[in-house]
């Protein structure tokens, strides 16, 4: 901008929040993947787009519009009102998410305590704006955090503090102290922020034995658990999946995000939350958060797409509300990805005996990420040069934490490339890694 051309506003006219980093920091990784578009990318969470259809878009379409008509009765330009105009705020496929949770998860919900969302970035917003009282309110967060919870949080004007995730994926006695160190300096902590299964950015997991302590903990401190789970149904082994915190709730501790972008189809942005805390209202009324949610909603986006709530319907439908049944194809490209990247590292960094590794990664049991941690800080400007010189593009995992100390790592996801682009992507970041190490030493 030239120093002759008029300024209406400045930065500082604004909300604070939007010149913190973590609402930067998507736009940034953005426009890093746009100015080096040849680059492999090891990047992007996005689904496996091989089996993208959009003719069954359409047939999903059909087979919702036929599922209210034949299944729920509704006469012809009911069913077309429905679909094409302004809609029900909470939504209009909650009952099949309710069966959807039923069928995969083992959970019991009462349709009535689902809102359909835009994307899971509208049910963590709606749920972060209810908490949010006052100014003594805070919310714990497992770091590394999803920046997509921490920029929400940002908006709402809700601090957020860092707990130690660590190897079992939540350390209990760092949450236990952080509420309690909370609580001594007059705030309010409302709820911890978590993804058990397979979490972005770490990949760690909770196993069942922690998550039972966790909702024990829960109770002893008074906290809500904020459960997102959006790449639970991505695991290896063919054995049982651990149940979700929701699942093994049995005190409305756990409000549930679930996301349909990974499951079925990114595009419909279609999630959801399922809030079934007991509400009194100033009448003495008691109702579900998920009423004072929708309240919400109804202020920010009035109603979900009900055209494309209704691809989603379609693809349950189609399944049985089945999305186990749904990703198989998925899931064996997920699984097949992760561990050729996993032995990829290993076969470019293999160990030396006795002598400690200087590149270390995770070995999650499912989901799309590796961390990978070398010895050197890892930031925006490495990730530039490594796009710009070596062809390959990751993501800091700086991004994930809410202060400025120097991060040792970077995510790796297997989501959206084929093995050979893996292959290549990892012989990049190995020549990258070494160039580096070697710059370092000299």
């Amino acid at each position: 901008m030239s120093a002759a051309e008029p300024v209406d506003l400045t930065v500082a006219d604004l909300h604070p929040a939007l010149g913190d980093p973590a609402l930067t920091s998507m736009n940034f990784l953005n426009e890093v993947s746009e100015r080096y578009p040849a680059a492999v990318s090891l990047a992007a969470g996005r689904p496996y787009e091989e089996y993208f259809d959009l003719a069954a878009v359409h047939r999903h379409l059909d087979t919702f519009h036929r599922h209210l008509v034949d299944d729920l009765g509704h006469r012809p330009e009911q069913a077309r009102r429905l679909l094409l105009q302004y809609g029900r705020t909470k939504g209009i496929v909650h009952h099949l998410i309710a069966r959807n949770l039923a069928v995969d998860e083992g959970i019991t919900v009462d349709p009535e305590d689902v809102v359909v969302t835009v994307g899971c970035q509208e049910a963590m917003f709606l749920v972060l704006r209810a908490l949010r009282a006052g100014p003594m309110d805070v919310l714990l967060a497992v770091a590394p955090t999803y920046v997509g919870l921490t920029g929400a949080a940002r908006l709402v004007d809700l601090p957020v503090w860092p707990v130690a995730g660590g190897s079992s994926g939540v350390d209990l006695a760092d949450l236990a102290a952080q509420a309690r160190r909370a609580r001594a300096a007059g705030l309010r902590p409302r709820a911890c922020y978590l993804m058990p299964d397979f979490a972005n950015p770490s990949g760690v997991s909770i196993d069942t034995a922690h998550r039972r302590r966790l909702l024990d903990l829960a109770v002893e401190e008074d906290l809500l658990l904020l459960e997102d789970n959006p790449y639970g149904l991505f695991h290896l082994d063919d054995g049982p999946r651990p149940p979700t915190l929701k699942a093994l709730d049995t005190g409305r501790r756990v409000v549930y995000l679930g996301s349909f972008a990974k499951t079925v189809l990114p595009g419909a942005r279609v999630g959801y939350v399922v809030a079934d805390q007991r509400v009194a209202g100033a009448d003495g009324r008691v109702g579900p958060l998920a009423d004072q949610l929708a309240m919400i909603k109804s202020m920010v986006t009035v109603n979900t797409s009900p055209i494309a709530q209704a691809v989603i319907g379609g693809r349950l439908l189609e399944h049985g509300c089945s999305l186990v049944a749904a990703n198989i194809r998925e899931r064996a490209a997920y699984t097949r990805n992760l561990r050729h990247l996993v032995a990829g590292l290993t076969r470019r960094f293999p160990a030396v005996p006795d002598r400690p590794a200087a590149v270390r990664w995770t070995v999650p049991a499912g989901g799309f990420f590796v961390v990978v941690t070398v010895p050197f800080p890892v930031d925006d400007a490495l990730l530039d040069r490594s796009a710009r010189d070596y062809g390959v593009l990751w993501t800091p995992m700086a991004h994930f934490y809410d202060d400025t100390a120097p991060v040792r790592a970077l995510r790796l996801s297997v989501s959206a490339v084929t093995p050979e682009q893996i292959d290549v992507g990892l012989d990049r970041l190995a020549e990258l890694i070494t160039d580096e190490l070697a710059r370092r030493a000299g």
